[in-house]
């Protein structure tokens, strides 16, 4: 039987999980991210407008109701859709407020068009000002604006506590938050220390991100060997995700900004679960949610595609599995 998820509780899939079969170009992007759908994986999914359409970063209504229709065709639908704001015009001048707002409203329509709830930006990246005036226009097209957070970007980080502080000033139903659980990672993908070890990086570092990945000397640590140059240069790009994309705090730290959110992404990088590094955080989130009354989607994200060639949907039926049975499970 499957398990049940709590009331107002949407498990979805994100098209970005296929990107590998969208690289390979024998599908256009829709009709990739349609597959979630027509393989019975889920009825709701997630999808980024720059891997839709060559029209971005203004895709046209026709192109976005034509797919929002195809997708109810098959008894699906657009959960969240992800946009962008590019901060730099081609001569490498900013933008101004007024030109960010423009950049960024044709993506909003296209969002409404597909009949999706909202759009989803990085935490911080639109600022206070250009969120505040945005407000009207979301209102006007039913639409939320989610700010994913991710990664280091905890609440307790002084970096990003402003951005925390903006959401919950402006207090509005169509400003909410997204949440990543790559935030709440108890350890490192097993396969992603193997890459690593397998790179010859220094053997004690290896063994403190394996053993020791929450202590934060290993955050220290991590960046000496950056600035040492100990890094091979196969792996630089792979490293980085240690500064960015891994985080190491616990769903405590996140419980005070949860009245503002209203979408998580449950990130994952490979599937070997063997210690609950992958369920964990899963079960931990979906109980601290079931305690404040959460209601809003749950997103399938896979990001260890970047150095695993694993089959896409494979991968995310599989997950999809794992995660509804930790969502139920922490929400019972």
């Amino acid at each position: 039987m499957t398990p049940a998820l709590p009331t107002g509780w949407t498990l979805s899939a994100s098209a970005f999980n296929l990107t590998p079969t969208v690289i390979a170009a024998e599908r256009n992007a829709p009709d990739v991210a349609a597959a979630l759908i027509e393989e019975c994986l889920t009825t709701h999914i997630e999808v980024e407008l720059g891997q839709l359409w060559r029209s971005f970063p203004e895709p046209s209504r026709a192109e976005a109701t034509a797919f929002g229709e195809r997708l109810a065709r098959i008894g699906g639908r657009v959960s969240i859709v992800g946009g962008s704001i590019d901060d730099w015009t081609p001569t490498g001048r900013r933008r101004s407020d007024d030109e960010r707002y423009a950049f960024l409203e044709p993506q909003l329509r296209a969002t409404a068009e597909m009949g999706a709830t909202g759009l989803r930006l990085p935490l911080g990246q639109a600022g206070p000002a250009l969120l505040g005036r945005l407000v009207p226009l979301l209102e006007e097209l039913d639409l939320v604006i989610f700010e994913e957070a991710q990664g280091q970007g905890s609440p307790r980080n002084p970096a990003s506590a402003p951005a925390y502080e903006t959401l919950a000033r402006i207090d509005s139903p169509h400003v909410r938050l997204l949440l990543d659980i790559s935030m709440l990672m108890p350890a490192l993908p097993t396969t992603y220390l193997e890459r690593l070890e397998a790179a010859n990086l220094p053997a004690d570092l290896v063994r403190r991100l394996r053993d020791e990945w929450q202590d934060p000397a290993t955050a220290a640590a991590v960046v000496d060997a950056l600035r040492s140059g100990a890094v091979p240069p196969d792996v630089h790009t792979l490293y980085m995700n240690l500064l960015v994309r891994f985080g190491r705090s616990s769903v405590e730290d996140v419980i005070p900004v949860l009245p503002l959110l209203s979408a998580a992404h449950l990130k994952f990088w490979d599937l070997d679960d063997s210690d609950a590094r992958v369920s964990q955080p899963i079960r931990d989130l979906a109980a601290a949610l079931q305690r404040h009354g959460f209601a809003g989607t749950l997103c399938s994200e896979w990001g260890g595609q970047e150095w695993l060639d694993d089959d896409p949907l494979a991968t995310t039926r599989a997950h999809l599995e794992l995660a509804r049975a930790a969502l139920s499970a922490g929400a019972d």
